[in-house]
């Protein structure tokens, strides 16, 4: 009985009243909902419509497809990661139409894709990807709602927007962790192949080599791995360790570039990945060695960025400044 009577005066002590039990539950509720609101979706796009080639046509379906797909991409969560507000991916959708036919709700365009990447500690940004899609062709009717189900790829633009969701977030994973973005850009290339039966050129293999097919299977392909791992160094360990030891991380960079950006272009020379990170990364290159390192550690890092895109030669000349 003594025990009972302690027990008892133990729950009574841990009683609440319904007040401080409504109390109680108003704190978790708005607990929650703060928790909740701090998460985000993994992009921030701003998307452009360039219309200036078409002419007689009213500029409100131009104004529509450029909410619609600002909103689609912004507003669904593309994976399960969970995101803060200040980490979302900037990108840029510039989307430039070349024909439309307002018969048939077809869209002849290019677009020129751009994803940025913060470095740790400072203000600078630096690009993630960029480059253009020559063939972004799709159908769209003013007020269409866009939906996506990546297990039955039937809609174009759709398609092509995902597409480069997966991409850009599977390569922002990667450049934070090695092989990080695995799981995303696998989904990428699935839908690449789902993508196969849609009657629009770039989803194809051997139409050329640097569409939509050929990137993401490049870069999926075991050969490449050391152009990922490459991405985690040069970010991770070169620029992000720069605002700690500028020195540290340009050796860093230099390090990555004459192993595994190197071995990436030996093992696979027709890949065009190389290539194309060169070309939008020419101008942050030449600012990291102009003026800084060794000359041995210049003419390495010349040697190999020469040998991948010698078409950029005046933008390596600067490094050995």
């Amino acid at each position: 009985m003594r025990h009972y009577r302690q027990a008892r005066r133990n729950l009574n002590a841990i009683k609440l009243s319904q007040n401080e039990i409504m109390r109680l539950l108003s704190t978790i509720i708005c607990l929650c909902a703060m928790l909740t609101g701090i998460k985000a979706q993994e992009l921030l796009a701003k998307v452009t419509i360039n219309h200036n080639q078409i002419q007689g046509t009213d500029a409100s379906v131009f104004d529509n497809l450029q909410q619609t797909l600002e909103q689609f991409i912004n507003d669904r969560q593309w994976t399960s990661l969970q995101f803060q507000k200040n980490e979302r991916i900037v990108c840029n959708f510039n989307i430039t139409v070349t024909k439309y036919d307002q018969s048939s709700n077809a869209f002849t365009c290019t677009a020129l894709i751009q994803a940025n990447r913060p470095v740790y500690n400072s203000a600078y940004t630096s690009t993630l990807y960029n480059n253009q899609d020559a063939d972004f062709n799709f159908e769209f009717a003013q007020f269409d709602q866009l939906e996506f189900n990546e297990e039955m790829v039937d809609n174009q633009l759709t398609a092509l927007i995902a597409y480069y969701a997966y991409l850009i977030i599977g390569l922002d994973l990667d450049s934070f962790s090695p092989m990080g973005g695995e799981d995303v850009l696998q989904r990428c290339l699935n839908l690449v192949n789902n993508a196969q039966n849609l009657s629009f050129t770039g989803w194809k293999a051997f139409e050329n080599d640097r569409n939509r097919f050929a990137i993401i299977n490049d870069y999926m392909d075991g050969a490449m791995q050391p152009f990922r791992q490459f991405q985690y160094d040069y970010y991770r360990t070169g620029l992000d360790e720069m605002a700690n030891n500028a020195d540290r991380g340009r050796t860093n960079i230099s390090t990555a570039i004459q192993t595994n950006l190197k071995k990436a272009h030996e093992d696979k020379p027709l890949s065009m990945l190389p290539q194309i990170w060169t070309d939008y990364k020419k101008d942050e290159l030449g600012n990291i060695y102009k003026g800084k390192g060794t000359p041995k550690e210049k003419d390495a890092v010349y040697n190999v960025l020469f040998s991948i895109n010698a078409s950029q030669s005046n933008y390596w000349d600067k490094i050995k400044e």
